[in-house]
């Protein structure tokens, strides 16, 4: 399975790795071996961390929280207490350690850091006031992401997943009522 960071966030990409939420969710974190490759995968997070049980359950916790707090920014509503209790707690961890050489900067650091790290980038998103949170307009699709366009006018989490899948819908939905209109007759030449 590959992973998609098109939320705009870490915290939000995060809480992302679960699809479908109302209908029929789908964990892309199922073991740790899962969450080790989305560290490894999601910029600005270190390379290489080590998880095990308690470790994919400290980020399937705060996953879940973070998703709860983007939900209800969201929903215009006050934050779940309990969610901004996990929040605080994991941004209160050790921070990552970052060095800047001439390849740029490199960032390491335990799951612990890195959870950390994940909540505080979630915290600041979540307190901007000027932040648009949106939830994707693919009706299957629960990801939240933060909308930075022009005018606020995104619509998908991303276009290669969903952007994609609502156009191809509605041109054969257009392509079907057109054929329909026409009496089912093709015309061929």
């Amino acid at each position: 399975m590959s992973f998609a960071f098109v939320s705009g966030n870490p915290a939000l990409d995060l809480a992302g790795t679960v699809a479908s939420r109302r209908d029929a969710p789908v964990d892309a974190l199922a073991e740790p071996l899962d969450l080790e490759r989305w560290v490894a995968e999601c910029d600005g997070l270190p390379g290489r961390v080590a998880v095990d049980f308690v470790g994919l359950e400290s980020a399937w916790s705060l996953r879940e929280a973070l998703y709860r707090l983007a939900l209800d920014r969201v929903l215009d509503r006050a934050f779940d207490p309990s969610s901004l209790k996990i929040v605080n707690r994991a941004a209160a961890g050790p921070v990552p350690t970052v060095e800047l050489s001439d390849a740029g900067l490199h960032m390491s650091g335990d799951l612990l850091a890195v959870l950390a790290h994940i909540a505080r980038s979630g915290m600041a998103a979540l307190a901007d006031p000027h932040a648009c949170f949106k939830e994707c307009g693919r009706t299957v699709c629960t990801r939240i992401y933060l909308d930075r366009s022009r005018g606020a006018r995104r619509t998908w989490c991303g276009m290669d997943e969903c952007g994609n899948r609502v156009k191809a819908a509605a041109y054969r939905a257009r392509r079907r009522s057109s054929t329909v209109g026409d009496g089912g007759a093709e015309v061929t030449a």
